[in-house]
């Protein structure tokens, strides 16, 4: 009797580009020959190309979402929203996600390790601190020229601040000194682009005999291991209610969205079309003058090339005396089109220092996700710390 194993193998190679990503475990599960293939190269190219697939923080839960836009017949954006709960992450609490090449670098709630995990292999890998983490702490995960993946650190404020690098090749940390004149906010999340990471921050800049405070953005290179110089954003000074959001494009290219304070409604994306360790430039993607006020606290979204359109994930008012807020996907599109969909519930995590406001779970998103064939080893018990040179 002819069995799934026993088609030839030019229909396995047709069969197997087209199937859903989100249905990666029926594949393996269907004989041993396509669980071998599934785990020696990427299966399901065809429909990466066609939808976004990433994955979204619910409830300290990571999630998968398919989220795929079309037009129908009158002209209107229809939404495909897909969220599942992670399987393999069930028994562990995160608190923040990030995204590189294919691996998830995952923060748990309680700041005692992080996780790294690689969704179409399946596997992941404990990462214990050198010292304690904090939940200010901000990370980023990217690789060097030898493709050796590593995970940035940044810790402290303002004048006393550092950073250490996690290598998983020698499985230990090495810290550094940090003196700059900028800081990086505990809610900017690094952004990988092409193996190094970006990240917004706040500098100072002296104006007619004052200091003023603006918007930058960041570039850290895992060869070198330290930070490069400024680069230009495509718009001026800020104020502290601004709204900034760092995105990327499958790693290539970077987005930037900002919401003025001063002007309400108005909520501008930028695209770069030119990106080098010294010089960036920037491209008008999509401007709204009639988008609501998007929460601070919030801000995590992706851009739709082919329908000229961003998801920009949002956290609703706070009344007061909630225990949590709704999550919202807002929709938004060319001649001011805007449509929002409601996603779900964001708890609050409560005061974490004494001058913060009240957090809730923000609905993050690691947006553009192409499968990886990287293997994450188990990691020896110990981790050693080393000291710059």
């Amino acid at each position: 009797m002819t069995t799934i194993s026993d088609l030839p193998e030019d229909v396995v190679e047709e069969i197997l580009p087209r199937v859903p990503l989100t249905s990666l475990s029926a594949v393996r599960s269907t004989c041993k020959t396509w669980n071998t293939l599934s785990k020696n190269r990427v299966l399901c190219k065809a429909v990466v190309k066609k939808q976004f697939l990433g994955f979204i923080m619910m409830d300290y839960r990571v999630c998968s979402m398919k989220f795929h836009l079309r037009n129908d017949e009158g002209g209107d954006l229809v939404d495909d929203l897909s969220i599942k709960q992670v399987g393999i992450l069930d028994q562990i609490e995160i608190s923040e996600v990030l995204h590189c090449d294919g691996l998830l670098l995952c923060v748990t709630k309680d700041n005692s390790s992080l996780v790294v995990w690689n969704p179409y292999l399946g596997q992941t890998r404990l990462i214990q601190p050198s010292n304690n983490f904090h939940c200010s702490d901000r990370y980023a995960i990217g690789y060097d020229n030898n493709r050796n993946l590593k995970i940035l650190r940044i810790f402290g404020d303002y004048g006393s601040s550092g950073y250490e690098i996690y290598n998983f090749r020698s499985n230990s940390w090495k810290s550094f000194d940090l003196t700059s004149d900028w800081y990086i906010g505990s809610n900017k999340r690094g952004v990988s682009f092409k193996g190094n990471t970006y990240i917004l921050a706040q500098g100072k800049i002296r104006v007619d005999s004052r200091w003023k405070i603006e918007a930058i953005l960041l570039s850290f290179d895992f060869t070198t291991e330290r930070f490069g110089p400024r680069l230009q954003l495509p718009f001026g000074f800020y104020y502290p209610q601004d709204l900034f959001s760092l995105s990327c494009v499958r790693e290539e290219q970077l987005v930037v969205l900002h919401q003025s304070w001063m002007v309400s409604g108005e909520l501008e994306i930028w695209i770069t079309n030119k990106i080098d360790p010294g010089v960036v430039s920037w491209t008008k993607f999509l401007r709204s003058i009639s988008c609501c006020r998007i929460s601070i606290q919030a801000g995590s979204f992706f851009i739709d090339e082919e329908n000229q359109v961003a998801v920009v994930f949002d956290l609703d008012e706070y009344k007061g005396s909630e225990t949590c807020r709704n999550q919202t996907a807002h929709i938004i599109g060319q001649d001011e089109y805007f449509k929002s969909v409601n996603i779900g519930e964001a708890p609050n995590l409560g005061k974490p220092e004494k001058y913060a406001p009240r957090i809730y779970c923000r609905p993050l998103v690691c947006s553009s996700y192409v499968p990886s064939l990287v293997p994450l080893q188990i990691n020896q018990p110990d981790t050693r710390k080393e000291s710059d040179d």
